[in-house]
């Protein structure tokens, strides 16, 4: 008989403390060094998984859908509904908790939805959102670049993409945010499907030139759910991801003297930033969950059949056996994830990170910390790299609209 490992709770490291938050790569390399490439975690209290903490353990995790699937169904039975990351890792139909034709069905839609947005003009409608933002508070000296800045770019532009009026894109906003912190991750994911019922509903009355029109006409023939549960997604990958992206990377431009020395000069450029970035904070530090049907051996440990098996974006990232340290050019990281579940967004997230940085830059260059880098607090959840706040001063400027026309 099978006997995967047995753990003690005092075993099992809590991705969700405020401890871990605050020095989670220090904790990585302590469950590297005490367990090897698979860590027992917890994802909130009673909640047990396996973090994948190597790098080539991970792709092979990831390449593999016949012995690690995503659909949660079987596990999400034994999980109270009142468990805060209930409604982020419950069974959604969506491409990212769906295998085989049903996957294929969902991420096609999704692809051909996103294809089709215009790079080039993604770029005139994020400077079109920032422009305004970094109006608000160029003439004050000072701004928390997260509730000032990037959390609210993130949010306009990625509903600017999906055709989302702004009454909608304020309760998706907060049901996002809530789902995410999981402090009343229920209440939130309530709100959430509520506003985009609406959005696509919508949609099919009016329909327009975005993302949720497509998926509204797409041949897949989408039910209303469907709609929903695609916009769910999109949402929930567009917006906390690409703030904190945005936020990361300001932080490393701001602390790091390569950067902040050589930045605007030309040495560096803001995608040398981003990619570091990627590599050792990614906005999302551990994701794309995958539920074994039976025990399975991996690296010489068995993993309990139906319990969540996570990939460590950022330990994965940093690992010893694959890091070199140089990241200039260098995208190998799984930020994107991989495999048959990597993002299909990568592009539109990745331009409207670095022109939103761009924008902050070209605005106010001179931008600095207003508080020492190891004062800054970290949100605590189990998935997100995330910063609390990231306050800023600068010396004041005119509005930048009255010099930045376009």
């Amino acid at each position: 008989m099978i006997h995967p490992p047995t753990y003690s709770d005092s075993d099992r490291i809590a991705l969700y403390s405020p401890e871990f938050a605050a020095l989670p790569h220090e904790c990585y390399r302590e469950m590297r060094e005490r367990y090897g490439s698979l860590a027992p975690v917890e994802l909130s209290p009673g909640v047990p998984a396996t973090l994948v903490i190597d790098y080539r353990t991970a792709v092979r995790v990831l390449h593999d859908p016949a012995h690690f699937p995503v659909d949660p169904r079987t596990w999400q039975n034994d999980i109270p509904d009142d468990c805060p990351v209930k409604p982020m890792l419950a069974w959604r139909p969506n491409a990212i908790r769906n295998s085989g034709e049903e996957h294929r069905r969902y991420r096609d839609a999704n692809v051909a939805a996103l294809s089709a947005v215009d790079l080039h003009g993604l770029h005139a409608v994020v400077e079109r959102i920032a422009v305004p933002l970094i109006g608000q508070f160029c003439e004050t000296g000072s701004a928390d670049l997260i509730a000032d800045y990037a959390r609210p770019l993130a949010f306009q532009v990625v509903n600017a993409m999906l055709g989302c009026s702004p009454e909608i894109g304020q309760r998706v906003a907060t049901g996002v945010i809530t789902l995410f912190e999981g402090s009343d991750a229920a209440a939130g994911n309530m709100m959430l499907i509520e506003a985009l019922s609406e959005l696509a509903a919508g949609k099919r009355a009016d329909p327009g030139d975005d993302v949720t029109t497509r998926l509204v006409q797409h041949p897949a023939g989408f039910d209303d759910q469907e709609v929903i549960e695609q916009l769910v997604t999109l949402y929930a990958a567009g917006v906390e991801p690409v703030h904190n992206l945005i936020t990361n990377t300001l932080l490393l431009i701001l602390t790091n003297d390569r950067f902040a020395g050589n930045l605007l000069g030309g040495s560096l450029s803001t995608r040398d930033a981003l990619d570091e970035v990627l590599f050792l904070d990614p906005p999302i530090a551990n994701f794309c969950m995958t539920y074994p049907r039976q025990p399975v051996l991996l690296d010489d440990v068995w993993l309990p059949a139906h319990q969540p098996v996570i990939i460590s974006i950022a330990a994965c990232n940093n690992d010893p056996a694959v890091s070199g340290g140089d990241y200039t050019g260098n995208r190998s990281h799984l930020a994107w994830g991989a495999g048959p579940h990597a993002c299909p967004a990568r592009q539109s997230a990745y331009l409207i990170a670095q022109d939103g940085v761009d924008q902050l830059l070209d605005a106010l260059p001179e931008i600095e910390l207003s508080i020492d880098s190891d004062e800054l607090a970290w949100r605590p959840g189990p998935f997100h790299r995330a910063l609390a706040t990231l306050p800023v001063t600068f010396d004041p400027a005119r509005p930048f609209a009255s010099w930045h026309p376009s």
